[in-house]
């Protein structure tokens, strides 16, 4: 029987064309496999097969560990203390060493030839497996050529030569039909090992996937003539990409559309028709969102660095386009450029404007106790906060037409002193935030400061707001909020059922 075995070695190593050493580990582990089947529990077994007579002893083995860590699995763990008297006499042992005996060996006949020549198989098939995908990804491919396969409980099993990739449902582009046969090509988003079958992960929807195309397309990319700095996509439907130019020599959006259209033309028909609009990147933001918005034409735009969004002015006519069908064109500028995007119209914008200017008034009227006049004053020529009142250059108020040296010093003091009082009265409010609202994770010192101004003083006062309420208090996204109200809320869940017990 163990000549049979180095025969079976031999010739499964020579079918499969891997080494003889492999092939013993995978028999090893088959008759570990089946010796541990004798025992009742989860034991640790090992096999040895002596490499050229075939003779093989079997061990059980137990994992030492430390006497105060205890026994997680008494099948294949020993405590320190005990290994020590197993081994005896001047033996050392140390924890995360193993300790073992020898027990009787399984006859391979016992389990059978075949059976164990698929166990044998099997694990060949992994080794093989995992070749393939190594010399695969070696290539440094990013994205998958391959064939429809199979399907697999809603997935596409796309296959490569001998390698198989997973494209999810989610990650197909909408109304896409896929079927046998089909040649597809996807962005290879990670490579997941613990997957069987198809381990690389792909997606046709992913913006990755459209900036690789254009990237294969627009040999100026590649040359670093050209760059896209971001990816918006609505699959299948529409998407816009921001460029931008590193030689003045080369326009970038002309050469990304192509000569009639050649290459923006060969991306959407990769993408099942999906319509790219093809932006110029700016580094002023502004611009770049008024580039974005296209092909709406933006009469005026005012930027909100504190909250990181734009409103953003336009007429009737363009009202519609800027929007887009079901808000597709505002979001996807969003997206692309990072900011939030407020549509509206010259009478929103006006109005909007009076409500501001009037809540400023207020607050110069009330702060720096001047009348009416003269808090207008300073907002017609830009004053927003009492920061600005307290610091900007002394030369720039000196500048205004309507107010003296000695003016421009009272006021400044007397911005000074508000805010002073104003910071006073913050850190007051802060020390009444309670102690399980500080605890609570994701709220930096200055969000709690924020919160306290605003009257939310515990877990449950934030608990209890809308998520408007809380974007209106720390200008964070709506997704954010809602995150941090949920998190909140979760002790009123958690301990909803030991008071019902209480009950």
């Amino acid at each position: 029987m163990n000549r049979e075995l180095l025969m079976l070695v031999d010739a499964i190593s020579r079918e499969k064309n891997v080494e003889r050493d492999v092939v013993f580990g995978a028999v090893e582990a088959a008759l570990a496999q089946a010796t541990k089947k004798l025992y009742q529990g989860e034991v640790d077994i090992r096999v040895a097969v002596d490499r050229d007579t075939g003779d093989y002893e079997t061990f059980r083995r137990w994992l030492v560990v430390p006497d105060e860590q205890g026994l997680q699995n008494p099948d294949a763990e020993e405590l320190l203390m005990d290994a020590k008297e197993r081994v005896g006499g001047d033996g050392e042992v140390e924890p995360g060493e193993y300790i073992e005996e020898g027990i009787e060996s399984l006859p391979i006949g016992r389990i059978g030839a075949m059976a164990a020549k698929q166990v044998i198989l099997q694990k060949i098939r992994d080794a093989e497996r995992e070749m393939l995908l190594n010399d695969f990804m070696s290539r440094g491919d990013k994205i998958f050529v391959g064939t429809v396969k199979r399907m697999d409980k809603g997935d596409i099993i796309v296959e490569s030569g001998r390698v198989e990739g997973r494209l999810r449902r989610g990650e197909m582009i909408p109304k896409e039909n896929l079927r046998n046969g089909d040649r597809v090509r996807a962005m290879i988003m990670e490579v997941d090992l613990t997957l069987r079958g198809a381990p690389i992960i792909l997606s046709r929807s992913a913006p990755e996937f459209m900036i690789e195309l254009f990237r294969q397309e627009v040999p100026e990319i590649e040359q670093g003539l050209l760059e896209i700095k971001s990816c918006a996509r609505d699959p299948g439907s529409r998407a816009k990409i921001a460029v931008v130019s590193h030689d003045k020599r080369v326009d970038p959006i002309g050469t990304c559309v192509g000569v009639r259209g050649s290459r923006v033309n060969a991306v959407t028909n990769e993408l099942a028709g999906e319509r790219v609009d093809i932006v110029l990147w700016s580094e002023d933001p502004a611009q770049f969102v008024i580039g974005a918005l296209a092909p709406a034409n933006v009469s005026s735009i005012v930027v909100d660095e504190e909250k990181h969004a734009m409103d953003v002015v336009v007429d009737e006519e363009n009202l519609a386009i800027a929007i887009g069908r079901g808000g597709q064109n505002v979001r996807l500028a969003s997206e692309l450029t990072g900011w939030k995007i407020n549509i509206m119209d010259a009478n929103e914008s006006a109005q909007k404007q009076a409500e501001e200017q009037s809540t400023i008034r207020a607050l110069f009227m009330e702060k720096l106790d001047v009348d009416e006049e003269i808090a207008d004053i300073l907002i017609v020529e830009g004053f927003t906060s009492l920061e600005e009142v307290a610091y900007v250059p002394i030369s720039e108020m000196l500048e205004i037409e309507s107010f003296d040296e000695d003016t421009v010093n009272e006021l400044r003091s007397r911005a000074k002193d508000a805010l002073l009082t104003m910071e006073i009265a913050r850190e007051e409010s802060v020390e009444e935030v309670s102690q399980d609202l500080r605890d609570l994770g994701g709220l930096s010192p200055q969000l709690i400061g924020k919160l306290a101004e605003n009257g939310v003083h515990t877990r449950d006062d934030l608990a209890d707001l809308a998520v408007d309420e809380l974007t209106d208090i720390t200008g964070q996204s709506a997704d954010e909020a809602k995150a941090l109200i949920m998190k909140a809320r979760e002790h009123w869940f958690t301990n909803q059922p030991a008071a019902a017990a209480h009950e």
